[in-house]
């Protein structure tokens, strides 16, 4: 027995109404869809540590995850892992006719492209299928559900294949510098919150254009980010609990001296 099919057997033990396991019996798509999302960003954190044994971990969690969708499908009686499986291949199929076919592409740039192109076709397709409108809008596919700085980008990138885009990264950090402006004019007006929650989205959306123009992915870059404040801020509480304090018993010029001794590695 092949270990994908050990898996699937598992799985429909597991999900067996009368000798499975009461927890997994009585999962749903809702329920389990939060626990696949966050399958997801444990593979992402595995991958930035490199770590490989954790990675290989976290796969076969996520791989779980589409076990467990796929079972539940199954019971439902409208798809199973085979046609998980098929939908995936066909599609790597029909969408690299460069390698599985006559196409030709110029390089990782024209297959990008094309690749986009073909997505564009298939959303039309399913569009005309259901009955709904075309499907051929430049931001259509771009799901809600993606996080926000994410889902920012491919915004942007999609308006930007036909035309709606900065220049360059200068001209996107001046509308930045532009939005500062504007959120800098409302907190000293005392804005209401709405309108200040509005100029720091507008001010947000703008920062993601200056990554997406220096090829940064700013979903990736905000972790970073993320990763250096929490090492730093650790180690500004290592160095005041060695004198038996914490941060709330320091006082700010105290705290921004301890953050220059972090950020140096002293």
């Amino acid at each position: 027995m092949s270990e994908i099919a050990r898996l699937l057997e598992i799985m429909a033990r597991l999900r067996d109404p009368e000798s499975g396991c009461p927890w997994d019996v009585e999962q749903t798509f809702a329920t389990i869809a939060p626990h696949t999302i966050e399958e997801a960003y444990e593979v992402a954190d595995a991958i930035q540590h490199g770590d490989m044994e954790a990675l290989k971990d976290e796969l076969g969690d996520l791989l779980l995850q589409v076990v467990f969708h796929a079972q539940m499908a199954a019971e439902a009686g409208v798809f199973d892992f085979d046609d998980v499986a098929r939908s995936i291949s066909d599609k790597l199929w029909r969408r690299h006719p460069h390698v599985f076919g006559d196409a030709s592409v110029d390089g990782s740039a024209g297959q990008t492209i094309a690749w986009e192109a073909q997505k564009a076709q298939e959303r039309k397709a399913r569009a005309e299928a259901n009955g709904e409108a075309d499907g051929d809008g430049a931001l259509d596919g771009v799901i809600a559900v993606l996080p926000a700085l994410t889902r920012a980008a491919k915004l942007q990138k999609r308006a930007a294949r036909v035309g709606f885009d900065w220049p360059d990264a200068a001209s996107a950090l001046a509308k930045f510098a532009e939005e500062t402006e504007e959120l800098g004019s409302e907190i000293a007006a005392a804005a209401d919150p709405a309108r200040l929650a509005d100029e720091v989205g507008d001010l947000l959306f703008t920062c993601v254009n200056v990554a997406r123009k220096l090829e940064i992915d700013p979903e990736s870059a905000l972790r970073g980010a993320n990763a250096k404040f929490e090492q730093r801020f650790r180690r500004i509480e290592a160095l005041l609990a060695a004198q038996g304090r914490g941060p709330e018993d320091a006082h700010l010029d105290e705290l921004e001296a301890l953050w220059q001794r972090a950020k140096t590695g002293d």
